[in-house]
C-alpha cells in the first residue's frame, strides 16, 4: 500500500502535477497513433487514402470504447477500494478485468470481420474510399483487441501507484508506430496498409509489456489465482462505471456516422475529409484534458473510498481550472492559425479551404467542452455512473442528433451554405451540453460535505478488507 498512501497525505497540486502530467503525455501519445497514420497517408499517399481512414475513425473509437468501459470502470473501483485499504479486493478486479477483455475482444473482432463492409458504408463509405477503409481494418482489427487491453492495464498500473510506468508504456508504443509508418509507408511503400501495421505491432508491444508489469513480484498488485474467479458484483461495478464512457465513444461513433452523410450530402467525400483532419486536432485536445481528468481519477477515486471529502473538493477544482485553461488555449490557436494547424496534415488547397471553417465552428467551445469532460469524469471516478453518462452523452445525443438535420436545413432554406450549417451545429450543441452538465453539478454537491460517506458495492459476506 505504500504505492498509494501517498494519494491522502501529499499536498492536491503536487499530487496532481504528479499524476495528471504521465496520463496527458499518455493520452496525447495515444493520439498520435491516429495522427501519424494521417499525417503520412496525407503527404505520400493523398486526400481520398486520409478520407477512407477518417471512415475507419468510428469503428476505432467504437473499439477504444470497449477498452474504456473496462478500463476506466477497473481503475475507478480500484482507487475506490485501495482507499479503503483493500488490497485482495483490488486483485479480483484486476483479474475480473482480463476475463472482460478478452470477452469484449474476442466478440467485437469477430464481428467486425463478419460484418465489415455493412459497417464501413453504415458510417459513410463511398466507392472512392471503401478500398481504402477496407484495406485498413482488415490488418487492424485483430490489434484492436491488444489496443482494449493495453488500455486496460495501463490504466490499472496508473490506479495502483505507478503512473509513470504507465506513460512510458503508452510512449513506447507510439515511438514505435512513428518509426514502423515511417518505414512501410515511405520506405516499403505500403500506403495505408502501412498505416495499419505500424498501429498493430506497435499496440501488441505494449500490451505485451503491460501484462508483464502485473506478473513481476515488484508489483503489489498481482495476477493471483484467486483473482481469475468470476465475480458478478465485479462484473456489475465496473461495467456501472465503465459504461458512461464507453456510451460517449459508441454515442460518439454512431454521431460520426450520421455527420459523414451530412458531410457528403452538403460537401461531397473533401468534407469527410476535412473533418477528419478538424476532428483529430479536436481529439488531441480532448486527449489532453482526459489526460488531466485521468490524472485527478486515482486522487478522487481513493480520497472518495477514504471519506476525505475536503480533498475530493480541491482536486475536483484544480481539475476544472486547468481543463479550462487547456480548451482555451486551443480554442484560441484554432481561431487564430487554423490554416497552419490544417497544413501539418494536408497540402491539397481543397481541403484547407474546406478545413478553415470547419476548424473554427468545431473548436471555439473548447473551454466549455473542457468543463463538460472534466464534470462526467470526476463523476465517473467516484461511483456516480448515472450522473456521469447524463452529462458525457447529453451533447452528442440528446442535442446532436436532431440539429444537424434541423440546422443545416433552416440554413439552406435561407439561402445560405448547409455545410456551415453542419459546422455550426456542433457549436450550438457544446452550449446546450455544457449548460446541462453545470445543473447536474449542482444536484451532486453533497459529496464535497463534510461526513458524506461513500456507499460500499460489495456483497455482505464479502464486505472489508481482505
Amino acid at each position: 500500500m505504500d504505492r498509494t498512501k501517498e494519494l491522502e497525505t501529499r499536498p492536491i497540486g503536487t499530487l496532481l502535477w504528479q499524476y495528471a502530467l504521465p496520463a496527458v503525455i499518455t493520452q496525447v501519445v495515444a493520439s498520435i497513433y491516429n495522427i501519424v497514420d494521417r499525417v503520412f497517408l496525407g503527404q505520400y499517399v493523398g486526400a481520398l487514402a486520409i478520407a477512407g481512414l477518417a471512415i475507419t475513425m468510428p469503428i476505432m473509437n467504437i473499439i477504444h470504447a470497449l477498452g474504456s468501459l473496462v478500463g476506466v470502470g477497473a481503475s475507478s473501483r480500484m482507487s475506490i477500494v485501495l482507499g479503503r485499504k483493500d488490497v485482495r479486493w483490488a486483485e479480483k478486479i484486476l483479474g475480473n478485468s482480463m476475463l472482460m477483455t478478452f470477452f469484449f475482444g474476442v466478440l467485437f473482432v469477430t464481428g467486425g470481420y463478419l460484418f465489415m463492409d455493412r459497417i464501413l458504408e453504415l458510417f459513410g463509405a463511398s466507392g472512392d474510399t471503401i478500398g481504402y477503409a477496407r484495406e485498413y481494418m482488415q490488418i487492424v482489427l485483430p490489434g484492436m483487441f491488444f489496443t482494449t487491453m493495453t488500455f486496460n492495464l495501463t490504466g490499472l498500473i496508473r490506479a495502483s501507484g505507478y503512473p509513470t510506468k504507465s506513460m512510458w508504456i503508452m510512449a513506447g508504443g507510439a515511438i514505435l508506430n512513428i518509426f514502423l509508418d515511417a518505414l512501410f509507408i515511405m520506405v516499403m511503400g505500403w500506403g495505408i496498409g502501412g498505416a495499419a501495421w505500424a498501429t498493430t505491432i506497435s499496440m501488441f508491444s505494449t500490451a505485451v509489456v503491460a501484462v508483464v508489469h502485473f506478473v513481476s513480484p515488484r508489483s503489489f498488485i498481482r495476477f493471483k489465482r484467486h483473482a481469475w474467479a468470476p465475480k458478478l458484483y465485479i462484473f456489475r461495478n465496473v461495467l456501472l462505471i465503465g459504461m458512461s464512457p464507453f456510451l460517449m465513444n459508441f454515442a460518439a461513433s454512431f454521431v460520426v456516422a450520421l455527420l459523414n452523410r451530412q458531410l457528403i450530402r452538403y460537401g461531397g467525400d473533401l468534407a469527410v475529409g476535412a473533418y477528419g483532419i478538424v476532428n483529430t486536432y479536436g481529439s488531441f485536445l480532448v486527449m489532453f484534458i482526459l489526460g488531466l481528468c485521468q490524472g485527478m481519477q486515482p486522487i478522487a477515486g481513493y480520497n472518495y473510498g477514504a471519506g476525505h471529502n475536503h480533498r475530493l473538493r480541491d482536486v475536483f477544482v484544480l481539475t476544472q481550472k486547468w481543463a479550462i485553461a487547456v480548451g482555451a488555449l486551443g480554442a484560441l490557436l484554432a481561431m487564430v492559425v487554423p490554416r497552419l494547424i490544417l497544413r501539418a496534415f494536408t497540402d491539397s488547397d481543397a481541403l484547407l479551404d474546406l478545413g478553415v471553417p470547419a476548424m473554427r465552428y468545431l473548436n471555439v467551445m473548447m473551454p466549455l467542452i473542457a468543463f463538460t469532460i472534466a464534470n462526467s469524469q470526476f463523476f465517473q471516478s467516484i461511483d456516480k455512473p448515472w450522473v456521469a453518462i447524463t452529462t458525457s452523452l447529453s451533447r452528442q445525443v440528446l442535442f446532436l442528433i436532431p440539429l444537424m438535420y434541423v440546422i443545416p436545413a433552416l440554413t439552406v432554406n435561407a439561402g445560405g451554405d448547409g455545410l456551415t450549417g453542419v459546422w455550426m451545429t456542433c457549436t450550438v450543441c457544446d452550449v446546450l451540453g455544457t449548460v446541462l452538465a453545470a445543473v447536474l453539478l449542482t444536484t451532486q454537491l453533497k459529496v464535497f460535505r463534510p461526513g458524506y460517506v461513500a456507499p460500499v458495492r460489495k456483497p455482505r459476506k464479502e464486505a472489508g478488507p481482505r
